[in-house]
């Protein structure tokens, strides 16, 4: 391998947790070098910057129009694409399902993949809430995971209450507050919800991205750091139980190259994570195994102005560039409120800009019990869009999770007729697995080498020692909220170990 290029730490996948890795190496190491490497393309001028904040007007309308459904899975456009594309050339850079990818995914028809520089970073709704109870994973250490859950709420740039409360939207919370009343501790009543945004004192407001998190991925101008995107990495190079490196395609032309690495960090989502690893022979027991994702209900119901005394002319108008007046968390408090809920509302105005209506929108989040029959399945002959080994989805609900949905249908029920007229058979629904986007457990961490885990507490596969594993992927635990910031815990304590493991290389 003479000649081939060489460098300290390699991140494979530019989205959110691969940002989060590289910025705080980068804190660690102003000299160290670092390269990323990711499949897709940027969407616009720069890569890894929020759909919500490009100045492209198209692409912006674009990505705003899908977004206020409030349903990540329709990110993708409000219609499940099955039809393969011909080639990755032919892809636009964007989200596209996993069917449309070419993997066997019917049993989570709606889950996608981020084929763009900066991953499902550039898309997500930027929702941040804290996790607690079952959701937790601090492995016997609870300081240091509420010290890795402090640092990764300060790298995505959390805030607490950004959209939100208006007076209306008070009102709204008042509601959920006397309802919910009692069921956990304060910090975990209703809440104006935690997002990963900037506030500003007008207009839109800015969502934290891999190109916030981490500058250079969109403005360069960092010596150290190279971001080579169309480069798909198709496997990693085994070697007496480390990774020398990686092995790259190139997208235009289909030109393979060798990059070598002393660390190789994988940050490619949930499905393509272990897809990698299976490709390149790492196969422990739980690959793949433990898929989990939330299940997704949602509903939508006017609020009743006579009932609250409200007039139709003090109905909030949202700021510009933002679609909902209000964003509010019902956070899971266990057995007595194990559900998450998302609740997103917004004035319809007619085409002069005057109030109509208000519109409070419900989702509630379903913990599904974290099992090994669910999982992906890797092709040892098939490939898919990509030249990879084809994914094969196999999920489904457990009774327990059928009855927690039925629960939770009727709670979403209930809580639609606190504030106005409603009707389950039209207004509510249950989302098809997918939904969310929120995978996990498919690399799940564990702190034994037992065939129930792939990667240590710190992300590091088991039997090698310099590959490590950030991302929802690698989270354990059956999650009730949105995802993306526990997520970014395990890609602190990856960035962590491998720091370390580099100042200890080079302490000798």
């Amino acid at each position: 391998m003479t000649g081939t290029p060489r460098t300290d730490v390699l991140i494979v996948g530019s989205g959110i947790m691969g940002s989060v890795v590289a910025r705080l190496l980068r804190d660690s190491d102003p000299a160290l070098d670092i390269t990323m490497v990711d499949g897709g393309s940027a969407i616009g001028e720069a890569p890894g910057l929020h759909l919500h904040d490009v100045d492209d007007p198209v692409l912006w309308s674009r990505y705003n129009e899908q977004v206020v459904t409030g349903i990540q899975g329709m990110y993708t456009g409000a219609e499940v694409v099955r039809e393969v594309a011909d080639s990755l050339t032919d892809l636009t850079p964007g989200m596209f399902h996993a069917l449309a990818f070419g993997e066997e995914a019917e049993a989570m028809p709606a889950t996608a993949l981020a084929w763009n520089a900066g991953g499902m970073g550039v898309h997500w709704t930027a929702a941040t809430p804290w996790p607690a109870g079952h959701e937790v994973f601090d492995f016997g250490d609870p300081a240091r995971w509420a010290a890795d859950l402090d640092t990764a709420y300060r790298v995505l740039a959390v805030t607490p209450a950004p959209i939100g409360p208006t007076e209306v939207g008070r009102t709204v919370l008042d509601v959920l507050r006397r309802r919910f009343d009692g069921v956990g501790p304060d910090d975990r009543r209703p809440q104006p919800m935690p997002m990963a945004v900037t506030p500003t004192a007008s207009g839109s407001m800015p969502r934290t991205a891999p190109g916030t998190i981490f500058p250079a991925i969109a403005k360069g101008g960092d010596p150290a750091f190279t971001l080579v995107t169309r480069a798909l990495a198709t496997a990693l190079i085994v070697s007496d139980g480390r990774i020398a490196g990686v092995r790259l395609r190139r997208i235009t032309d289909g030109a393979e190259s060798e990059l070598l690495a002393d660390a190789v960090v994988v940050c490619a989502d949930a499905l393509r994570t272990p897809q990698l690893l299976f490709a390149s022979g790492i196969r422990p027991r739980a690959l793949g195994r433990y898929l989990n994702e939330h299940a997704f209900i949602t509903a939508r119901v006017l609020l009743d102005l006579d009932r609250f005394g409200i007039d139709l002319g003090a109905l909030p108008l949202p700021r510009a560039g933002e679609f909902s007046t209000d964003s509010i968390w019902l956070p899971q408090n266990g057995a007595a409120q194990p559900f998450h809920g998302q609740i997103m509302n917004r004035t319809y105005v007619d085409e002069d800009g005057r109030p109509l209506a208000h519109s409070v929108g419900l989702s509630l989040y379903v913990p599904v019990e974290s099992r090994p029959e669910n999982r992906l399945v890797f092709s040892e002959t098939e490939t898919d869009l990509a030249g990879m080994p084809r994914i094969g989805v196999e999920f489904g609900y457990s009774d327990t999770d059928r009855a927690l949905i039925r629960r939770a249908l009727a709670e979403v029920h209930l809580m639609a007729e606190e504030f106005g007229s409603f009707n389950p058979a039209t207004e509510r629904a249950l989302l098809p697995p997918g939904s969310s986007l929120h995978l996990t457990g498919t690399v799940r961490a564990g702190v034994a080498d037992d065939g129930t885990s792939v990667c240590d507490p710190d992300g590091r596969v088991w039997g090698f020692d310099n590959l490590y594993l950030a991302g929802n992927g690698v989270i354990p635990t059956a999650m009730a909220a949105n995802v993306t910031l526990t997520g970014a815990v395990t890609a602190v304590r990856a960035a962590r170990a491998v720091a370390a493991r580099h100042a200890a290389l080079a302490a000798h």
